[in-house]
């Protein structure tokens, strides 16, 4: 159980690192590893709903998943960088557009 919830923690922090990533190659105008950091995320983040879908299924299964602080802290960061990588993704694109409006001028 902890393995799961620890391989959770650590992917969803990767995901919100890459995503973070993304924002600062955006904003260096480097899009092309901006959209390499966001593929990166959303790896991460796949990975991170695979821990959580066998927690999901073992519940499911009949198994009883103890709620712990672990675990709450897993889901919080799970959720952080869904949100994070969701934000993200937003932010690239205003910065190409931002970028591709000022070149037109």
């Amino acid at each position: 159980m902890e393995t799961i919830i620890l391989n959770l923690i650590t992917n969803s922090g990767e995901a919100k690192s890459y995503a973070m990533e993304a924002i600062a190659f955006a904003k260096e105008q480097n899009f092309d590893a901006a959209h390499d950091a966001l593929e990166a995320s959303g790896k991460s983040l796949s990975l991170a709903h695979k821990s959580q879908t066998a927690l999901i299924q073992s519940e499911a299964g009949g198994e009883k998943v103890e709620l712990s602080m672990l675990l709450v802290h897993a889901q919080d960061h799970l959720m952080n960088a869904t949100t994070t990588k969701d934000l993200a993704t937003e932010m690239v694109q205003l910065y190409e557009i931002v970028y591709q409006k000022r070149a037109q001028r």
